[in-house]
């Protein structure tokens, strides 16, 4: 499931204002560049050429700033153009001094192949991330990487890697140096949440049910309000698999109506009720991400393709 809580550090926060989506915001005194502020802004507006062009303006004077090289390869996969991205993500990589940034910049890759629905690439770039995290035995960051990285193979259809990433998740975040009760809820509830999509997508709705009911009594003891909104969301999703378009509906209208992967899903359940005006009125709305996460890595090219 997208990963929207987490602790990271202020250097990573400068770097990238897109890591929002795998970690929490840093404290509020840390600021962005400006640059990046006027390039996200730029890309909230709609003018991702314009963005790209700010970014490459800011790297004629500055060929070494990692977060330029960064926030251009961002656009680039947004613009369907990964092989020109990942120039710019091996460039950070290449130029990183702080091992932040670098670490920054392998997740930026492993997002990357995640647009080119490449599950073993993204794998690849977050070992590296998932690796560094533990040489600081920061295990709750590890386990959103791995979420991260199962999220991205689930998405592409390779389940027994997602299943995979997703334990190691759970078992690593479990890891946590004086663990609260509700850390533990939420990597038990991520881990039924899981498991559920990954039955559901294999067809055993027996399984996914299981674990739906699993998952509701996590998030029924109150104890992780801010995971509420993925409990429709995974209600939704199993019953889309399921061939219950009607009740999938139901669900993901409750669901958070600004991730694009939840708007792609949604223009999917429209289109198998025959409603296609509907279908593409989230489509359009899910191609406009701007987010370098896994709901925006399925949904955008996914979305394009429809519109196309």
């Amino acid at each position: 499931m997208k990963t929207t809580i987490g602790v990271i550090t202020s250097v990573l926060v400068v770097i990238l204002g897109f890591l929002a989506s795998l970690f929490a915001q840093a404290p509020s005194e840390q600021q962005p560049p400006e640059f990046l502020k006027q390039g996200q802004q730029l890309m909230r507006d709609g003018k991702p050429q314009d963005a790209l062009a700010l970014y490459r303006q800011t790297l004629q004077t500055s060929p070494k700033s990692v977060p330029a090289n960064i926030a251009a390869g961002d656009v680039l996969d947004l613009m369907s153009n990964g092989e020109d991205a990942r120039k710019y993500f091996a460039k950070a990589i290449d130029v990183a001094v702080i091992p932040e940034e670098k670490v920054a910049a392998r997740r930026a890759m492993a997002m990357s192949y995640a647009f080119e629905g490449n599950c073993a690439k993204t794998v690849e770039y977050e070992q590296q991330v998932f690796d560094f995290f533990g040489s600081a035995k920061s295990f709750f960051q590890q386990g959103e990487t791995a979420n991260e990285a199962a999220r991205v193979c689930i998405d592409t259809g390779d389940f027994d890697t997602a299943y995979k990433w997703y334990q190691i998740g759970r078992d690593t975040g479990l890891k946590e140096l004086d663990i609260k009760p509700a850390r533990v809820d939420l990597w038990n509830f991520r881990w039924e949440h899981a498991q559920a999509r990954i039955a559901a997508r294999r067809g055993d709705q027996a399984e996914a049910q299981k674990h739906v009911a699993a998952a509701k009594a996590i998030v029924d003891k109150g104890t992780i309000p801010e995971q509420v909104p993925f409990f429709p969301y995974l209600k939704g999703y199993v019953a889309f698999y399921a061939g219950d378009y009607k009740a999938a509906l139901g669900e993901l209208t409750q669901a958070n109506q600004n991730d694009p992967f939840i708007q792609c899903l949604i223009g999917q359940t429209y289109e198998k009720l025959g409603d296609k005006d509907k279908a593409l009125e989230f489509y359009r709305k899910a191609a406009t991400a701007i987010s370098h996460n896994p709901a925006a890595a399925y949904a955008v090219p996914f979305a394009k393709k429809k519109l196309s």
